[in-house]
């Protein structure tokens, strides 16, 4: 059963309400039935999507890319799943273009948004991101309530996957950012079953009318036969999230840094 926040919710804040957002990693075919969930129950959500994987996975196929894209934000994952620290400027550079003309190509549309593999990247490659056009980029930095201060950095709340605890505290140690980090990592720590920590973490951002921000990879949930706990966890969102505060990963940056906007 889900866990109910400890405190209510007063009447001002209720109206106000929690802002929930999605990220689905690697563009796994699988996708395709994370798409089918979140238009299910009404929730937005941005896949960001590699044009091959250089680990071996496969990849969305370009008309799969384009039947997603129809109803959510598609954004970039570098042309092959490439992680950035571990590659010279030349290919850095490369690999931040390629994937996002590519995209664009089968798109026919703009991609605003990137994430970084792996959440593995240095200072240099934010400026990078920046100068090759995307408007806002995504880590993997967790246990956050809200968009963090620079737009090409946005952190997100938790992964859908059992991680332990000593892997949660050995994470949070290493992210820095302890004090904004602080609450998500003892709400977390508080709770034995994986899933308890989702919906213990929904109900901390619904307390704090702040963000939640969910991402997975859909290769994940197969592997932990775990896609009726997705649906469970995505049904109990909907019905507490209002309609207006179901955002892409764009909206987050735009509500958050509306000086992106227009750029």
């Amino acid at each position: 059963m889900p866990i109910a926040s400890g405190s209510p919710i007063n009447a001002q804040k209720d109206k106000m309400g929690a802002l929930f957002t999605c990220s689905i990693d690697d563009g796994h075919p699988s996708d395709m039935r994370m798409a089918e969930l979140l238009s299910k129950h009404g929730l937005k959500g941005t896949f960001f999507v590699p044009i091959k994987n250089r680990e071996g996975p496969d990849v969305l196929l370009p008309a799969q890319i384009r039947e997603i894209g129809r109803e959510f934000e598609i954004g970039s994952h570098t042309y092959d799943h490439c992680y950035l620290n571990s590659i010279d400027g030349t290919e850095a550079s490369y690999q931040v273009a390629e994937g996002k003309q590519r995209l664009e190509d089968i798109l026919g549309d703009e991609v605003n948004g990137f994430c970084y593999p792996g959440g593995k990247y240095l200072q240099k490659h934010v400026a990078l991101i920046q100068s090759a056009g995307f408007r806002y980029a995504r880590t993997i930095k967790n246990f956050r309530f809200d968009a963090g201060s620079n737009p090409y950095e946005i952190p997100t709340t938790i992964q859908f996957y059992p991680h332990s605890r000593s892997v949660y505290l050995r994470n949070f140690v290493s992210g820095g950012d302890w004090p904004a980090r602080l609450s998500g990592l003892r709400v977390t720590l508080r709770q034995e079953n994986w899933m308890d920590r989702l919906y213990a973490l929904f109900d901390h951002a619904r307390q704090y009318q702040s963000l939640f921000h969910l991402w997975c990879h859909t290769n994940d949930i197969d592997n932990l036969s775990a896609w009726n706990e997705m649906e469970q966890f995505l049904a109990y969102a909907a019905a507490r999230v209002t309609v207006p505060n179901r955002l892409e990963n764009r909206q987050v940056a735009e509500r958050f840094f509306p000086e992106e906007k227009g750029k």
